[in-house]
């Protein structure tokens, strides 16, 4: 394999990128070439979400091919075209050979939810002090519980304790990769449903619970049907609001509302949202994200 860098402002990020893969790039990825230097810019987005913009003032293009021949050309003939002014071309260069599967297992170590409570991939062995694990490999659901939003769904369903779960139905609702489903199994819920949009989503939850030695129901939307002692929804804000009446109908009285996939400063937005059907406080925060509950 061999990388073809090169130097881009912002404006011509879609461009360059459309143009390498006419030019058989097998990748392209964009980075800020002012990184870790002061003149550094981030780009705030949300998960699921179209980006904010499409590159960086300064942006690093980074297109990779299959040979250097097809590197090489790929270079000439994009310094021959017009929307190519203002770009270079900073080289061509060998990509080292990798063990990309090891490289990529390296990157995701467990993951701490309580002392007690880890995400475990199943290349690790579990933490000598976890008591209740849930196995679960990257996937194309979302849901590894590396991002803020599903970490605290968890945390909240493990401070529930032992058995809290024991006679109560369960929906997570948006389920991804079923990781909060199977964490209500994980803590006794005897009766849970999974539903997402996603048909991938719905076959990755059936596959991590079987996985994981848990039962649950797992479907599209139309099969959250009656009330739930407890429902779980980390989708997204705007969506969260869309749904708050199909959300609040599923709660059974004296149960709990859990939403996330909430900025912090989205949370006047849900209370509004919430207010005909349910009184939302923020339970949880991490990293700018929060944790919204209703007892219902």
């Amino acid at each position: 394999m061999f990388e073809l860098r090169l130097m881009a402002p912002e404006d011509r990020i879609e461009t360059l990128s459309d143009a390498l893969d006419a030019l058989d790039a097998l990748s392209v990825s964009v980075e800020d070439a002012d990184a870790q230097t002061d003149a550094e810019q981030a780009l705030f987005g949300e998960p699921g979400m179209p980006p904010p913009k499409d590159g960086w003032q300064r942006s690093r293009v980074i297109a990779l091919f299959a040979d250097e021949a097809l590197a090489n050309e790929a270079a000439s003939v994009l310094a021959l075209q017009d929307f190519f002014e203002g770009c270079a071309v900073l080289g061509v260069a060998n990509v080292p050979e990798q063990d990309w599967v090891r490289l990529t297992q390296s990157q995701f170590a467990p993951v701490e939810i309580t002392p007690e409570f880890w995400i475990v991939p199943t290349w690790h062995e579990p933490p000598a002090q976890a008591k209740q694990v849930i196995r679960l490999d990257p996937g194309l659901a979302f849901g590894t519980g590396t991002h803020p939003t599903t970490r605290m769904c968890l945390r909240w369903i493990a401070r529930q304790g032992e058995g809290a779960f024991g006679d109560q139905r369960v929906l997570d609702y948006g389920c991804g990769s079923g990781i909060l489903a199977i964490g209500a199994a994980k803590f006794g819920a005897p009766d849970i449903d999974a539903v997402d949009i996603d048909e991938a989503a719905v076959s990755s939850t059936r596959l991590n619970a079987e996985a994981n030695g848990v039962r649950l129901n797992a479907g599209l939307p139309d099969a959250a049907k009656g009330n739930y002692n407890t429902v779980l929804a980390n989708i997204l804000a705007t969506p969260l609001k869309v749904l708050a009446p199909l959300l609040r109908s599923h709660v059974a009285t004296g149960g709990s509302l859990v939403l996330a996939g909430i900025l912090e400063r989205q949370a006047d937005e849900l209370k509004e949202a919430y207010a005909p059907y349910a009184a939302l406080e923020v339970s949880d925060s991490e990293d700018g994200w929060i944790l919204m509950t209703a007892r219902c």
